[in-house]
């Protein structure tokens, strides 16, 4: 023990003795019991004790501490065998453990002392690092310890001492020396913690289920008070100062807390989260870093004991971190936090006290899809129009305002971001969506999802086309080296490209999961409308994987319900017209990939026919039908070196071959066999094709770039009389020996009628 140490343990025992000299260690003075005697030699020394009322004559009853254990106690024989200074460190050890029984002014008194004692020896402590300032920094460092220990003795009335207590160790972590600002953080965090981890300061919840009375709501007063004031200290050392690192140990602090004791907190939660909030927008890394691990502690594990008025504050710091341009990892990281909001938000939709109706998603899908094989349970429970403000919460506003944030996420600048909303927005919306009632489903479709295709397909036709560096990793030779990024994604059109991509096949899943509830909702056909124009744009103009993508969209609807029968008949004819006119369109593209969309359309129509047979009447089927005769002309004029070439089909007819099985009519429209007989049996060659000419192929069909749909009166009525002269000019033999046998295979599946009116072309074509 210093020489100063015990100058402030005499400061501090004299100023005891001047609050009361008839006791050393009773509250505001006692009387003495009968039978002490006041010229005893003991030392009385006292430690933190149990409280109980003497029973004293007069009106003032004077409250008297019993020492529950035993304590040592020094006789005056034996002080005398001990120097002064022995002396004061011995009571030193016991002091401050005993300021629990001392009067509140003594308490301060000592403070005093020990704050006057750590402000004489913080100046000159940056200066020099020579034994003179170790000695002041210890000499600190025993203030510090001491203020903690009586705070911690004292945690059971810490109210009149914390500002003070406090408010010093903030101006020590002001000071220049790191050591002093370390040690004012780590006594600023055990200060906290004790406190917080206190047996009086009890969870909200128990303090709360507990209101009955007055007197427990002033105790509730007094909680949300000293709460706040506890906290408060974080949020006044991070904005009191410009210093990184004491920024830091203010965030590092709070961490602690919140991963100790946030369950604990329900008043302070607005002034945490005002603290994030602004640490999201700093540059420096590691205040972002810390800044976003204590929100993270909050979304995972303190989401249920945050106060309601605090749920949208917390999504928009939530979105604050994910807009943040500091760290990557951190955006896309706070873009999966907002599914665990909806997460939470979809459990407050679905456990709200409301009336049944039945008039949401659930009610649609019993009506309609009654063979559904998902998990019964899934849609166990009734979605109702309603609004959903459950004790004082709006869930419909909070679940509206993730999915704005993600849908402005969605428009980020970096790909990796936007990617990832565009995902999350998608993927909630099909895994809740079966809690949402109409009138939110329309507000999500009108307002998040068409808008997002609209701003995704904008940026892919407007993004500029310059190739990208990658990110420079050094130098060789003086010239820099950049990372490598692959051709298909070094441009910003193809970086948008693939954000196009992720927004249709997310539109795609929430069409095959709730289709046949969409079209219940009033105005979904224009939107359908709109989103036909959006797929037709993407095939002729986008590249290919964005082609593939569009034609998918509608391909994954029409597959998952027109076999159920829930695909009404105005949205399957909308589909093949936009396959019609796709094909009779030119493309952005060419070779390959042109070849490749158009196959990927084939094979749809093919799919389609198979799903829904039952749909199809005799005009629906002769356009299709016209649809592929198309497919095989332009193919035929595409290709018409392809197999001088390669010896082989090309691929458009090839996959022509592949689904022609696929289009067997249906005994509902059997009259069609001839007509899908007659179609192609034009292809196989006649004796007298050598006669005609290319110039008789494009008088008799449209340039396959012209823009006037098939006349489906016009195939209906002469399918197979014409078109075998106006196709004979371009032969092409090896498709037509590989058209053979399965014309054959056909025709032997066609009904005994139908083979009868159809036999004599069959025999005709077959022995050219």
């Amino acid at each position: 023990m210093t020489e100063e140490e015990a100058i402030v343990a005499a400061e501090a025992e004299e100023a005891i003795k001047d609050k009361d000299k008839s006791s050393h260690w009773l509250i505001g003075g006692s009387n003495k019991d009968e039978g002490s005697d006041s010229d005893s030699d003991e030392i009385p020394v006292a430690s933190p004790a149990k409280v109980r009322r003497s029973s004293g004559e007069g009106p003032a009853k004077v409250r008297r501490r019993e020492v529950s254990t035993p304590v040592p106690k020094l006789t005056r024989e034996l002080s005398m065998q001990y120097s002064d200074f022995n002396i004061l460190s011995s009571l030193n050890s016991q002091l401050f453990e005993s300021s629990a029984l001392m009067h509140i002014s003594a308490v301060k008194s000592l403070l005093c002392a020990l704050c006057q004692l750590s402000y004489q020896c913080m100046s000159g402590t940056s200066s020099s690092l020579g034994p003179t300032t170790s000695q002041k920094i210890g000499s600190i460092s025993f203030s510090v310890e001491r203020m903690i220990s009586i705070l911690v003795n004292n945690v059971h009335r810490v109210e009149p001492f914390w500002d003070q207590v406090t408010c010093h160790f903030l101006e020590l972590a002001d000071n220049s020396n790191p050591h002093l600002k370390n040690m004012a953080l780590d006594a600023l965090d055990q200060s906290i913690s004790a406190v917080l981890g206190s047996d009086r300061f009890q969870d909200y919840k128990q303090s709360k289920s507990l209101e009955t009375s007055q007197e427990m709501e002033v105790n509730i007063d007094k909680l949300k008070s000293l709460e706040c004031s506890v906290i408060s200290p974080l949020k006044v050392l991070y904005f009191s100062t410009q210093s990184v690192d004491v920024r830091v140990g203010s965030l590092k602090i709070l961490l602690h807390v919140l991963e100790r004791y946030g369950e604990k907190l329900y008043y302070s939660w607005p002034n945490i989260l005002e603290m994030l909030r602004y640490v999201a927008d700093v540059s420096e890394k590691d205040l972002v870093t810390l800044g976003f691990q204590n929100l993270r502690v909050i979304m995972n594990d303190g989401l249920s004991t945050l106060p309601t008025d605090c749920l949208q504050v917390c999504v928009d710091v939530t979105g604050a971190y994910s807009a943040q341009k500091t760290e990557l990892n951190i955006s896309l990281t706070a873009v999966g936090l907002l599914w665990t909001m909806t997460d939470f938000i979809a459990k407050g939709l679905l456990n709200g006290p409301f009336e049944e109706k039945e008039t949401g998603v659930n009610s649609i899908v019993k009506q309609v899809d009654n063979e559904k094989t998902e998990d019964p349970t899934l849609f166990s429970n009734i979605v109702r129009d309603r609004t959903s403000s459950i004790d004082g919460v709006d869930f419909e506003k909070l679940l509206f305002s993730v999915f704005s944030l993600l849908q402005n996420l969605g428009a980020d600048e970096r790909p990796e971001v936007r990617n990832s909303s565009v995902r999350t927005l998608f993927q909630t919306l099909g895994t809740h969506g079966q809690k949402l009632s109409k009138s939110l489903w329309e507000d999500c479709l009108w307002n998040y999802v068409f808008p997002t295709l609209d701003r995704a397909s904008h940026m892919a036709a407007t993004s500029s086309k310059d190739e990208w560096q990658g990110k420079e990793l050094g130098t060789r030779g003086g010239k820099a080296i950049h990372m490598l990024i692959h051709h298909s994604r070094n441009t910003a059109q193809k970086q948008w490209d693939e954000t196009l991509v992720l927004v249709f096949g997310g539109i795609a899943r929430i069409l095959r999961m709730f289709f046949p509830f969409f079209t219940s909702l009033s105005n979904f056909w224009s939107g359908w409308e709109s989103l036909l124009q959006y797929v037709d744009n993407s095939i002729l103009n986008g590249s290919k994987e964005v082609a593939l993508a569009a034609i998918n969209c509608l391909q994954t609807t029409v597959n998952s319900h027109s076999s159920k029968g829930n695909m009404p008949m105005p949205y399957l004819i909308s589909v093949i017209n936009v396959y019609e006119l796709v094909l009779r369109k030119p493309s952005s593209y060419h070779g390959s990939a042109a070849d490749k969309v158009t196959q990927e359309i084939l094979h749809c129509l093919g799919e389609l026919y198979v799903q829904a047979q039952g749909l199809f009447n005799d005009v629906v089927y002769t356009q299709l039908i016209a649809i592929i005769d198309l497919a095989v002309k332009q193919a035929m004029l595409t290709n018409d070196n392809f197999e001088i070439e390669f010896g082989n089909v090309p691929p458009v007819l090839r996959t022509i071959l592949e689904i022609l099985p696929l289009l067997r009519p249906t005994k509902h429209i059997c009259s069609m066999w001839s007509v899908l007989l007659r179609e192609f049996l034009q292809y196989l060659p006649r004796q007298d094709s050598h006669l005609h000419s290319e110039d008789d192929y494009q008088v008799k069909y449209d340039v396959p770039n012209g823009s006037t749909p098939i006349s489906h009166n016009e195939v209906a009525a002469s399918p197979g009389s014409g078109s075998t002269v106006a196709i004979t000019g371009l032969p092409s033999y090896i498709f037509a020996e590989k058209l053979v046998p399965v014309l054959v295979e056909l025709f032997l599946q066609a009904p005994a009628v139908e083979k009868h009116i159809i036999y004599p072309e069959i025999i005709q074509s077959l022995g050219r």
